[in-house]
């Protein structure tokens, strides 16, 4: 396996985030939801003018893991008002670490988190947080792995359904 760089986004990456978004969750969650539930969020959360205005925001941000000249995964962090929840100052949210089948169990999430890690600590923030739907056992897994614990859980609407996902987090030190 050739090595993975990973990039800070740019707004030339839009394109790029839209089609790792709906491919890597349509290969993560496809075959536990709908068609017709799947199609609605896919289209809500990776369309051109979402990204458009996510990739705008100065509170967010986003990495692309690249091998060679293949986007293999990417990671969404935000901060501040741009978290979904919390908006605690002092934390940075992990809103999405995806990463394509094909490249899943090739230390392409450890490195998009240590990525996320780097950036908490450049930021000087006390913890990391996340939701991870609590059926997602292999993403359970890796966060444990990696120090978080859960602390809550939230509701997740995935077109008419609603899921659990476990609110895990990381104080840094």
């Amino acid at each position: 396996m050739t090595s993975i760089i990973i990039n800070k986004a740019s707004f030339e990456d839009l394109e790029t985030i839209q089609n790792l978004g709906i491919q890597t969750f349509s290969e993560t969650f496809g075959e536990s939801n709908s068609e017709e539930a799947m199609k609605k969020y896919l289209e809500e959360s990776f369309n051109i003018e979402k990204i458009k205005a996510e990739l705008n925001n100065p509170h967010s941000f986003f990495f692309i893991a690249w091998e060679e000249n293949d986007a293999v995964g990417y990671l969404k962090l935000n901060s501040g008002k741009a978290q979904t929840e919390l908006h605690d100052e002092t934390s940075l949210e992990i809103e999405r670490i995806y990463v394509k089948k094909s490249h899943h169990g090739k230390k392409v999430g450890q490195l998009l988190y240590e990525q996320a890690l780097e950036t908490a600590q450049q930021q000087n923030k006390a913890y990391l947080w996340l939701g991870v739907w609590e059926e997602n056992l292999r993403a359970v897994n890796f966060y444990r792995k990696n120090g978080f614990v859960e602390f809550d859980k939230h509701i997740f609407r995935l077109g008419d359904e609603e899921q659990t996902d476990l609110m895990m987090k990381k104080i840094l030190e």
